[in-house]
């Protein structure tokens, strides 16, 4: 292997070291505890995982959390219900309604529900909105994820080409618009790909930095990444008995400066900055 490790695992551990002394101080001064909410509908193995892990990621920082199992069959009426509730619980701070929702639950209407001051996804309207004006309340957790590890790695995104192959709302939208932003870890040039592009595999080897997050196992080979690239995996995806990123990992490896492994780039950074908006949450409701 030639290309540096950018270890998220690593990075995600001295985060939330930072942020134990930023809680206790916080609880220290204003005699509250930041507490996140999460709404788990179904039993998605998962999503349960997902919302574990953050669920013990807040009680090692000082965090408060509580967890709302909703069956498979509520419906849109009674989880809008359950929304509006923490909505208006003063000492719930930030809301995470844990995705997918079972198919016969608008997500666009459940997340648009979530009032703003504690949207600490960042997926409502408003604070999309406030993020792509460059004065963010929230930054979405992965993207966010994403652009500290390539600041922790010292990685120049001033100027670069950055390709960012998908166009979801949760990733790919927005780390394209945080890293085209005047400001540290940005001012790059973006390209955004995804199904209907032409000259695909031309434009991601045009890269030089490259953010994969399409949920295709491995579909970005060697020949597809210049030499010298900084490749950002954040695909997960189950293979057998094996997870993989949407990059093959061993063989681009070979051919970029640096790259982040699946798991323990990417992942560990997403619940980090959850972390940190719920605390930031916490400050705006205080």
């Amino acid at each position: 292997m030639t290309a540096k490790l950018i270890d998220g695992k690593a990075i995600a551990a001295s985060i939330r070291n930072q942020l134990v002394a930023e809680v206790a101080a916080f609880r220290e001064s204003t005699n509250i505890v930041p507490k996140l909410a999460a709404v788990l509908v179904g039993d998605d193995p998962a999503s349960q995982v997902y919302v574990r892990n953050k669920e013990q990621a807040c009680a090692k920082i000082g965090m408060a959390s509580e967890l709302f199992r909703l069956p498979a069959t509520t419906s849109q009426a009674e989880l809008l219900e359950l929304v509006a509730t923490l909505n208006s619980d003063r000492s719930v701070h930030g809301i995470l309604v844990q995705l997918p929702l079972p198919r016969h639950i608008n997500e666009t209407t459940v997340l648009d529900a979530v009032t703003p001051l504690k949207d600490v996804d960042c997926f409502h309207p408003e604070n999309v909105g406030l993020m792509v004006q460059g004065r963010p309340r929230f930054k979405p957790c992965t993207p966010h994820g994403v652009q500290v590890l390539l600041q922790e790695s010292g990685t120049v995104v001033d100027g670069a080409h950055v390709v960012v192959l998908g166009r979801s709302e949760i990733v790919g939208k927005p780390v394209a618009m945080m890293l085209v932003q005047k400001g540290e870890t940005a001012n790059a040039t973006v390209t955004i790909c995804h199904s209907r592009t032409r000259n695909l595999v031309e434009i991601i080897r045009s890269a030089d930095i490259l953010i994969a997050a399409i949920g295709k196992p491995e579909f970005v080979t060697a020949e597809m990444v210049k030499p010298g690239a900084v490749v950002i995996d954040v695909g997960i995806n189950r293979v057998g008995d094996r997870l993989v990123g949407d990059v093959a990992f061993e063989p681009v490896s070979q051919v970029a400066a640096a790259i982040t492994p699946v798991p323990g780039g990417v992942g560990p950074m997403t619940i980090a900055m959850l972390l940190k908006n719920t605390l930031t949450a916490a400050r705006i409701q205080s």
